[in-house]
């Protein structure tokens, strides 16, 4: 069966090779994850068993990307608090809430693509870096206040107490970084 719903189903067989029904031909973690960015939908089976092994081979694709290329999306104090969630009440509600984010931080990109343009024109290497820097902080703020209202509500004795404050300090810590990420690349450009 080629396709479910739409859907390409990739077979994965237990030599690791992932097979594309769709195409008949075989392909690799890179095919797929250029697949994902392409929007197409698809989904990995075990070649013996028939399960749904999506979850572990895209959780695979993220590993690899944010290895090989140094350019993390994921922050180590996110990935920290993300652990911690595993096994406590709140890893029900967390995969809705991110997924929920992702939806309108997508939503947003496109605005955010035009401020940008804006704040840039043709000519970027004239332009510094301070809008886009502010677009991002008020972003990230935007998506740790509603994580943080989120939180509370299944959360209640926590209040404002120390998570609160590792939380800020986190927060304050990756939007430095990404400051930092962004006047290194000005400075690339103005060295351009």
């Amino acid at each position: 069966m080629a396709k479910a719903d739409g859907e390409i189903v990739i077979k994965k067989y237990a030599n690791r090779r992932l097979y594309n029904t769709g195409t008949s031909t075989y392909v690799t973690l890179e095919d797929l994850a250029k697949m994902v960015k392409k929007g197409e939908d698809f989904v990995v089976q075990d070649a013996k068993s028939g399960d749904d092994i999506t979850h572990s081979v895209l959780t695979q694709i993220i590993f690899e990307q944010e290895s090989k290329t140094g350019n993390t999306l994921l922050p180590i104090s996110f990935l920290r608090q993300l652990i911690s969630y595993y096994g406590d009440q709140m890893q029900m509600v967390v995969p809705s809430f991110l997924e929920h984010s992702m939806k309108a931080f997508t939503e947003q990109q496109t605005q955010m693509r035009e401020q940008m343009t804006k704040a840039f024109g043709d000519h970027p290497l004239s332009k510094n870096l301070q809008m886009p820097i502010q677009l991002m902080e008020e972003q990230v703020k935007r998506n740790t206040e509603m994580f943080q209202q989120a939180m509370q509500m299944f959360s209640p004795f926590l209040g404002g107490q120390q998570p609160a404050k590792e939380t800020k300090k986190a927060e304050a810590k990756d939007i430095d970084e990404l400051k930092e990420q962004l006047r290194s690349l000005q400075n690339k450009l103005d060295n351009l």
